[in-house]
C-alpha cells in the first residue's frame, strides 16, 4: 500500500512542478484529498510556521524593492562585475552569492544575469561559465541566509537556542568553498567563444556583431531618495535576528507552558515570532521613513511571488507531511540502519526530494523532521542542508530559464537529454563539496 501512496505523492509533485506557479500547492491539495478521503489518513498540522515566515520575510524584501533598496544593491553589484571582466567566472558568482545572502531571495539574480551575459560575451569569455555557476550561487545563498525562508524553517525545526548561528557558521563557509570549487569546475568548460561554431555563425549577422561591441544592457534606473536608507534598515533587521538567535537570554521569556507558534514550551519566543516581528517592523520603518506607499509594496514583483510560494508550501508540504507521518514507522525502519551508520546518505534523499519540489523551504519542512525522527544530530542536518538546493537538476526553475534566455551567444543551453544542461555540473560539484565540508566543519565547530 505504501508504494501506491508514494506513487500518488510523487505524481502530484511532478504534475504540480510542470504546472509552475501555484501548481505544486493545488496538486498537493489534490494528493491530500486522496490521502484523507480514499486512504483515510489522519492529516498533520498545516505548515503554518513556514507560511508565516515566507509572508513576513518576502513582504520585507518587497518593501526593500519598492523603496529602491534592491536597485541600489544591484547597482553596486553591477559595478563590481564590470570592474574586472577578465575574471567574471569567479567575480560574478560571488557577487551574486553575497547579494542573495543579504537579501534572502534568489530572484534578485534576474537583474544581474543580463549584465553577466553581456560582460562575458564582450570579453569573449563563454557566457555559459559565469551564468551557470551564478545561478547556482543564487540558490546556495539561501541555505545560510538569516533572511531566507529555508534557513528560518530549518532553525524552527531544529528548535534549540543558537540554531541560527550554527547554521550560518557551518553553511556559509562550506557553501562559499563549494561555490569556489564549482567555479573551477567550469572554468574551461566548452569551446572558447571565438572558436564556437554557433557563435561564429551568429557573428556573420552585422547587427549581432555590432551588438557585441557596444553595451546593450545596464542598470541606469535613477535611485529613489530613500534607497540607501532602506538598505540600512534591512541590514539592521538582519543584525537583530542574528543577535536574537545568538543570545536567546536577551529575548523576552514567559512562564513554561504548552508549545505554540508564538512561544516554545519553555516559555521563550519562537523563531517564527522573532523573525516575523523584526522583519515586518523593519518593513514598516522603511515605508514610514522613505515614504514608500503600501500600494508600491504590494505591486512589487517579490510581493506578488509570495502568494505562489505560500500556496505551494501550503499544499505540497501538508500532503508530504501527512504521508510521512502515516508511514513513519515503515520509513524509519527502511532508512534508519543505513542513515545511522552513514548519515551523509540522508543527503541523497533530501537532494531527490528537492529536485521534485522546486522549493528549498518546502523540501526543508518536509525532509528535516524525518531526519530528526531518524536520530540524526543537528550537526548532520545542518551539513546536509545545502542538498535542498537541487531544484536546478530539472531545467524548469525560473532562474535557469532566465540565464538561458539572456545568453544571446547560445552557449548556455539545455541538452538533448534535458538533464545534461549547463547548470548540472557546477551545481552537483558545489553542493557536494558544501555538504562534505559541512560535516567537517560541524565536527570542528560544534
Amino acid at each position: 500500500m505504501i508504494w501506491f501512496e508514494f506513487a500518488i505523492l510523487i505524481g502530484m509533485i511532478l504534475i504540480g512542478s510542470q504546472m509552475k506557479g501555484i501548481g505544486l500547492g493545488v496538486m498537493g491539495m489534490v494528493g491530500l484529498f486522496i490521502f484523507l478521503f480514499v486512504f483515510k489518513m489522519k492529516p498533520t498540522d498545516p505548515p503554518l510556521d513556514v507560511m508565516l515566515i515566507i509572508m513576513a520575510i518576502v513582504t520585507t524584501a518587497a518593501t526593500l524593492q519598492a523603496s529602491g533598496g534592491l536597485d541600489y544593491l544591484v547597482n553596486l553589484a553591477e559595478k563590481i562585475i564590470r570592474s574586472n571582466p577578465s575574471n567574471i567566472t569567479f567575480i560574478a558568482p560571488f557577487t551574486v552569492y553575497f547579494l542573495c545572502l543579504f537579501a534572502g531571495t534568489a530572484h534578485i539574480v534576474y537583474s544581474l544575469l543580463p549584465i553577466i551575459a553581456e560582460v562575458s560575451a564582450k570579453k569573449r569569455i563563454r557566457p555559459e561559465r559565469p551564468l551557470s555557476v551564478s545561478v547556482i550561487a543564487s540558490h546556495l545563498a539561501l541555505t545560510g541566509s538569516p533572511m531566507s525562508a529555508a534557513t528560518a524553517a530549518l532553525v524552527v525545526i531544529l528548535g534549540y537556542s543558537g540554531a541560527l548561528i550554527d547554521v550560518m557558521m557551518i553553511c556559509i563557509p562550506s557553501c562559499i568553498i563549494g561555490l569556489l570549487i564549482g567555479c573551477f569546475s567550469i572554468f574551461k568548460k566548452g569551446l572558447e567563444l571565438n572558436d564556437d561554431p554557433f557563435f561564429i555563425e551568429k557573428m556573420k549577422d552585422p547587427n549581432f556583431a555590432k551588438s557585441m561591441e557596444f553595451d546593450t544592457v545596464g542598470n541606469n534606473i535613477p535611485l529613489k531618495t530613500g534607497a540607501k536608507t532602506s538598505v540600512l534598515i534591512f541590514a539592521f533587521a538582519i543584525i537583530l535576528i542574528v543577535i536574537a538567535g545568538a543570545f536567546p537570554s536577551i529575548v523576552p521569556s514567559f512562564e513554561p507552558g504548552v508549545k505554540s507558534l508564538a512561544v516554545t514550551a519553555n516559555g521563550s519566543l519562537s523563531m517564527v515570532t522573532i523573525i516575523s516581528v523584526i522583519t515586518l517592523t523593519a518593513s514598516a520603518a522603511m515605508m514610514l521613513i522613505t515614504k514608500t506607499s503600501t500600494a508600491e509594496v504590494t505591486k512589487a514583483s517579490l510581493f506578488t511571488s509570495m502568494a505562489s510560494a505560500v500556496v505551494s508550501v501550503f499544499g505540497v508540504v501538508w500532503m508530504s507531511s501527512t504521508f510521512m507521518h502515516t508511514n513513519n514507522d515503515i520509513i524509519q525502519d527502511a532508512l534508519k540502519g543505513i542513515v545511522s551508520t552513514h548519515p551523509w546518505t540522508f543527503a541523497i534523499a533530501v537532494f531527490v526530494m528537492g529536485v521534485l519540489m522546486f522549493s528549498q523551504a518546502a523540501t526543508t519542512k518536509t525532509m528535516m523532521p524525518l531526519g530528526i525522527a531518524l536520530g540524526l544530530p543537528p550537526t548532520a542536518l545542518i551539513a546536509i542542508f545545502p542538498a535542498v538546493n537541487s531544484d536546478f537538476v530539472l531545467p524548469g526553475y525560473p532562474t535557469l530559464l532566465a540565464a538561458i534566455n539572456f545568453d544571446r551567444t547560445g552557449s548556455t543551453k539545455i541538452g538533448k537529454l534535458v538533464v545534461n544542461h549547463s547548470f548540472l555540473a557546477p551545481g552537483i560539484v558545489a553542493i557536494g563539496i558544501a555538504i562534505a565540508l559541512g560535516f567537517l566543519l560541524g565536527s570542528i565547530i560544534l
